[in-house]
């Protein structure tokens, strides 16, 4: 009797240990992996649209961003040239 209640008792231990290493394991392994995954994947999604922006840009086309409400322009600065005769003096 007493040797039955012993093994139950060191099984229901292995079993807390076992998920305890498992949770453990999630906690300090996979989770941050996982994560530098994602913001990796974020730094590139985040350079693909400014290059993209800036190459659009370049080609002397205004380059709309809407912002809330509103709509902002992007214009690259090689391409704003004053117009000849419209000097100011």
């Amino acid at each position: 009797m007493a040797k039955d209640k012993r093994d139950k008792l060191i099984i229901a231990l292995v079993v807390v240990i076992v998920l305890l290493l498992g949770f453990l394991a999630y906690l300090f392994l996979i989770r941050p992996a996982i994560s530098g995954y994602v913001v990796q994947a974020q730094n590139q999604g985040i350079q693909y649209t400014i290059y993209s922006i800036a190459q659009e840009a370049s080609t002397c086309k205004t380059v709309s961003l809407p912002v809330g409400n509103q709509t902002m322009d992007l214009v690259w600065v090689k391409c704003l040239q004053i117009a000849p005769g419209n000097e100011t003096k």
